[in-house]
């Protein structure tokens, strides 16, 4: 876990010497717990966090800037400025227009487009209008633009490997997943160049080999992949209608929607879920934040010792007595405004109550997105997966299955980011020669079955949706 930089109030960065040296210090302390020697290894899968990005000098490999983490908010004026323009007012009636008349989706997204700073290209935007050297570099073809694989690719062969894989550039906003092409019109409206983009590959695919000094030996690099999109490989949703909740930092349900894409839609986008040869797989997502970070921040006032003890604390009283949390220590989509608070607190209130409001507040947000999914994907849902460090508190978990009345699997490994990444080199390798020996290696831990009719929830539910309201627009 690299440890986030806070240069002035609302910038979010890493370090990328730091993130670099705890890459390749991780691989080193798992290659040597395992037994094993650098000279075993078949094949390397790299996972990493979507939309954080850097740029650097093609020539020197020196980075512009650090990391610009997707939870930033350098951008919120721009973000501001242009969804209050009137270009883009024109621009969604044009699409508009164009979408009734052709019944393209292609044309549906574009027709309620709003930008948001989590979005790589407004960040982007703002690094060519504020740092010269990379606005300058960039005129002369000289800028290499990367999200963190990318970033590590590049380092791992000392330069020789620019590139990334559809998944991560699906994540970035930049990237148009119904051409499989970085988007010209976007990076025009925004005035960014497209000389800057790595060509894009197989997410499980032979990128090239590590340089021999920074392990001793090359090792192949197997498959690189988005988390988001890792985890859902991990879990094994290879088929349409499977589902997958993770709950860590944030909070993601995807969908897998097989060979059709959906157009994007308030609160789900499409991705490219993984492209494997012929084999495109996509996906529809959801997110939510604050789920692990509201945790920790629970964890880091004394709100509890540690963090398994939240899901008894939560079940030793009756309800939160009222009491809500309002997560928005992260940026909202919908409100950069947003803010975190707890309302409804009486003399009575205890840390057990403050502590269920916020898992209360995990379980209701899933419900929120389940139903939105339910209504826009059409396609049946099936097996409902969850993963991440939120996904071991059984408070959350069965009060989630309650709220939406379905089953939902958890792994015995909650980390299924690494797994997936393992698995897409493992088939790049020959390792495994199908997805079927993968679905064969899947442990279930536990099942969490509907316990309550979703009816009980609903004046708490109520309250909840009530004090998210009276947080809007701080």
């Amino acid at each position: 876990q690299v440890e986030s930089l806070y240069p002035h109030p609302g910038w979010v960065e890493l370090d990328p010497e730091v993130l670099w040296s705890q890459f390749v210090g991780v691989i080193k302390e798992a290659v040597q717990a395992a037994g094993l020697h650098m000279r075993q290894i078949a094949g390397l899968g790299i996972s990493t966090q979507r939309a954080t990005f850097i740029t650097w000098h093609k020539k020197t490999g020196k980075p512009f800037h650090n990391f610009i983490s997707w939870q930033d908010l350098r951008s919120s004026e721009l973000v501001n400025s242009w969804n209050k323009s009137l270009l883009l007012k024109v621009i969604h009636i044009i699409f508009t227009v164009l979408h009734f008349l052709t019944g393209n989706d292609r044309f549906l997204a574009p027709s309620f487009l709003t930008f948001s700073t989590q979005q790589t290209s407004m960040k982007l935007s703002w690094v060519f209008k504020n740092i010269h050297e990379a606005e300058e570099a960039a005129k002369k073809n000289n800028c290499c633009f990367g999200t963190v694989d990318t970033w590590l690719l590049y380092r791992l062969t000392k330069g020789s490997v620019y590139a990334t894989d559809y998944s991560n550039a699906s994540a970035t906003g930049i990237f148009e997943p119904f051409t499989k092409c970085w988007n010209p019109s976007l990076c025009n409206l925004l005035s960014i160049p497209m000389s800057i983009y790595p060509p894009v590959k197989d997410t499980s695919f032979n990128f090239g080999s590590t340089d021999s000094e920074i392990f001793g030996v090359p090792i192949p690099i197997m498959a690189v992949v988005a988390d988001q999109q890792s985890a859902m490989f991990g879990e094994c949703c290879f088929h349409p209608g499977d589902v997958k909740l993770t709950m860590g930092t944030g909070g993601f349900w995807n969908v897998n929607t097989g060979e059709h894409l959906f157009a994007s839609q308030r609160d789900l986008y499409p991705l490219i879920g993984w492209k494997i040869g012929e084999e495109v797989v996509y996906l529809t997502e959801g997110c939510m934040s604050d789920i692990g970070t509201a945790i920790k921040w629970a964890q880091d006032i004394d709100l509890f010792t540690n963090v398994d003890e939240t899901a008894k604390m939560a079940r030793s009283i009756v309800d939160s007595q009222g009491v809500c949390f309002v997560p928005g220590f992260q940026i909202s989509v919908k409100d950069p405004y947003l803010c975190a608070s707890f309302m409804g607190l009486k003399p009575s209130t205890t840390r057990n109550h403050l502590v269920r409001a916020i898992l209360e507040s995990v379980a209701f947000r899933n419900k929120q997105l389940y139903d939105v999914i339910v209504k826009k994907v059409r396609i049946p849902l099936q097996t409902i997966r969850a993963d991440g460090g939120v996904s071991n508190n059984s408070f959350v978990m069965q009060m989630t299955s309650d709220l939406i009345s379905k089953k939902i699997e958890k792994p015995a490994n909650a980390d299924m980011s690494s797994l997936g990444a393992a698995f897409l080199a493992g088939l790049a390798s020959g390792f495994w020669t199908d997805k079927e020996q993968l679905k064969k290696l899947r442990q279930i831990e536990a099942v969490f079955e509907p316990q309550k009719d979703p009816e009980e929830y609903k004046p708490a539910m109520d309250t909840w949706l009530q004090a998210m309201k009276r947080s809007l627009h701080w």
